[in-house]
């Protein structure tokens, strides 16, 4: 007989489903309150050659993004808690996180990933993305990961980060990066999914955006390419970061939303992360990039900011359900307002 002890997540989920689901409207009695995104459309799975810029959307056009919220900043609450929360907030789904210490863990992605995707179609809201630690095709959990999102109709994750190894060159790096994705790029065709690689700050492959130009012109494929990450692309690139943008916008299959600015802290400069339009990123400007992308290329916001723990994907922390409520609904107002 199987002893093995229930996971958090399976005592969260039969806690969920045990009682009947309150309304959150009413226990947060914040009616009124709510920001509907109406007439998204369905993603679009044509696929355009990765070698030419995307047409140029103007605008004027109704946008018809789809924005999820990442998942990382609701590991404190309970399935079907998490699930009225993106309902009532507005957004139209999750970006969830797929990865060791996340809401699903990788050995548990067959059994868990589908639970998560029913509590939230029961409130009319779905899986957008997931947020995973997948870097290559051959590692041990890729498959089951890919295979599962396949049947659940989930279109975008973004994928691990890929680090230099200092005792080669940089172009040898890059020749081997090219190799991984290319790699990942078949079996990403094979599941009907995109992978998008995140820019994140710092000295690891993507941080300056032209090495993954680099790489992502050489796979050409559009099974993989770009997650977009403003803030990154800023702390790198204060006021070159357009030049990147340009140059990766071809590839470009999802954007990150969040804001930061920089503080100094006894003599040491850092990043000090903030609510959306309380920083340095110029969003004006970066609207008018976002236009020339597909009107359907899903937006996920990142929750950075001081948010009681919550931020750091705690399974505890020091918030309350309205206040992260309001804390998404502002930031989806955001959004809907500067892209």
């Amino acid at each position: 007989m199987d002893q093995r002890k229930p996971t958090s997540f399976e005592m969260n989920y039969n806690k969920s489903f045990a009682v009947s689901r309150r309304s959150f409207l009413q226990k947060a009695g914040l009616t009124g309150l709510a920001l509907p995104l109406a007439g998204h459309q369905l993603f679009s799975n044509n696929t355009t050659s990765l070698s030419s810029p995307a047409p140029f959307i103007s605008t004027n056009t109704i946008r018809m993004h789809k924005v999820a919220v990442f998942s990382k900043a609701l590991q404190w609450t309970e399935l079907n808690q998490m699930a009225d929360m993106v309902a009532e907030s507005g957004i139209d789904g999750l970006d969830l996180t797929v990865r060791p210490g996340g809401h699903v863990e990788p050995e548990r992605v067959k059994d868990d990933l589908p639970k998560i995707a029913e509590a939230m179609k029961k409130v009319g809201k779905e899986i957008v993305m997931m947020t995973t630690a997948i870097g290559g095709a051959d590692e041990p959990y890729t498959k089951d990961i890919l295979t599962t999102a396949r049947q659940l109709g989930i279109g975008f994750y973004r994928m691990n980060w890929y680090s230099y190894d200092k005792l080669q060159s940089i172009d040898d790096n890059l020749q081997a990066f090219v190799k991984r994705m290319a790699a990942l790029a078949e079996m990403n065709k094979a599941s009907n999914i995109k992978a998008g690689y995140q820019n994140h700050a710092g000295t690891g492959f993507g941080s300056p955006v032209w090495d993954l130009v680099q790489v992502l012109r050489q796979v050409n494929s559009p099974w993989v390419g770009s997650q977009y990450d403003i803030r990154h692309a800023v702390v790198e690139g204060a006021n070159s970061w357009p030049l990147g943008f340009d140059q990766v916008q071809p590839f470009i299959n999802t954007i990150v939303m969040k804001d930061f600015y920089w503080s100094k802290n006894n003599g040491k400069w850092s990043v000090t992360n903030v609510p959306l339009g309380e920083g340095m990123v110029d969003f004006k400007a970066y609207k008018d990039k976002v236009a020339t992308l597909s009107p359907v290329l899903p937006i996920t916001i990142h929750q950075e900011y001081d948010l009681g723990g919550a931020e750091h994907g705690n399974r505890k922390a020091n918030i309350t359900e309205a206040q992260m409520l309001a804390a998404m609904k502002k930031d989806l107002a955001f959004v809907k307002n500067n892209i």
